[in-house]
């Protein structure tokens, strides 16, 4: 082959290749104004996928107790029943769970026999890592030596 027909041929090739590359960088640049023009996507048409469901985060009926919680709760209601009450002559009465790292004052600790069965009465705080709280409640002898809180609220 002489070399004008390589050249030719050589040309011919190179214009195919820049004309394909115009080809390609047109339809990318007119695929999408065709999609918007024909009114496949429209910011007044958008609006909330109902099909879609996710995980339930309301709560029904009881809400989850927090472990750390009663566990302290338990060694609230353990300090209380223990305590000597004539021994702490109205002195507060410290509590401490090495579990959770919570600790407080058992203060205004006084026994009655209202409704029945041996009850004691309490506040306490409650320091721990999201922060201090007062509580206010009662435990109740259940059984000789088994005791149960009945209530604790926070104040």
């Amino acid at each position: 082959m002489s070399r004008a027909a390589q050249a030719s041929g050589g040309y011919f090739l190179h214009s195919l290749r820049r004309r394909q590359g115009l080809n390609v960088a047109l339809l990318a640049i007119m695929l999408p104004l065709c999609a918007c023009a024909s009114g496949g996507f429209s910011l007044e048409k958008a609006e909330i996928d109902q099909t879609i469901l996710t995980g339930d985060v309301s709560q029904r009926g009881a809400p989850i107790a927090d472990p750390e919680r009663l566990s302290d709760e338990a060694t609230i209601r353990n300090a209380v029943s223990s305590a000597d009450l004539e021994g702490l002559d109205g002195m507060p009465l410290p509590w401490a769970n090495a579990g959770t790292g919570s600790r407080g004052m058992i203060t205004a600790l006084a026994e009655h026999k209202d409704r029945g069965p041996l009850c004691r009465r309490f506040t306490t705080s409650r320091e721990s890592f999201d922060g201090i709280s007062l509580y206010q409640g009662e435990v109740c002898m259940v059984a000789p030596g088994a005791w149960r809180m009945e209530t604790f609220k926070a104040l």
